[in-house]
């Protein structure tokens, strides 16, 4: 009888201790599970910080450069306005020497734009195009075709190829 009663102990023994270990591991798991999901939060949270930083950086970036986007451009301009007030300081006014002056400070605000793709837009004898030219007024000729530009009033420029100012032009049309 007392074996039959081990081995019932036994029976019941390893049902229990299979159970522990079940337990055992189910601890294991979620103590491994818990940890994963701590260091998941942490990370959620750095990245959070992150794109919070990321986004303030890109704000004053965009900021600076709004502020600061013609400094380049401001320093070629400033080297036309020295020659300007060194040609207006002169002692000796020479019309010759002023114009070669006057000129000279033309070629160096023409370098400037150049160099910042600002772009002359002179459509003398072209055809009228509404989307660069602002017809001023419409003239009689016999010698042009109708909606042909006569006449600059005012240059216009374009930025990159976007247009900043239309050129002010006389139109022609046909001869009545």
């Amino acid at each position: 009888m007392n074996e039959s009663i081990n081995e019932q102990e036994q029976e019941d023994a390893q049902p229990q201790a299979e159970a522990s270990e079940q337990r055992q591991e189910f601890d294991h798991q979620l103590k491994e599970a818990q940890q994963q999901a701590a260091d998941y939060h942490d990370k959620m949270i750095r990245i959070q910080a992150e794109m919070e930083n990321l986004r303030k950086r890109t704000e004053r970036d965009v900021s600076n450069a709004h502020k600061y986007a013609v400094e380049k451009f401001a320093n070629e301009l400033l080297q036309v306005k020295d020659s300007l007030e060194l040609g207006l300081s002169a002692e000796d006014i020479d019309v010759a020497k002023l114009q070669e002056g006057a000129e000279l400070t033309l070629k160096m605000l023409g370098n400037a734009f150049e160099k910042f793709l600002i772009e002359e837009i002179n459509p003398t004898g072209e055809a009228f195009d509404p989307n660069l030219h602002e017809a001023m007024t419409m003239q009689e000729s016999a010698e042009h075709e109708p909606n042909t530009v006569l006449t600059v009033v005012q240059k216009g420029y374009t930025l990159h190829g976007r247009l900043i100012r239309p050129a002010m032009v006389i139109v022609s049309k046909a001869a009545e």
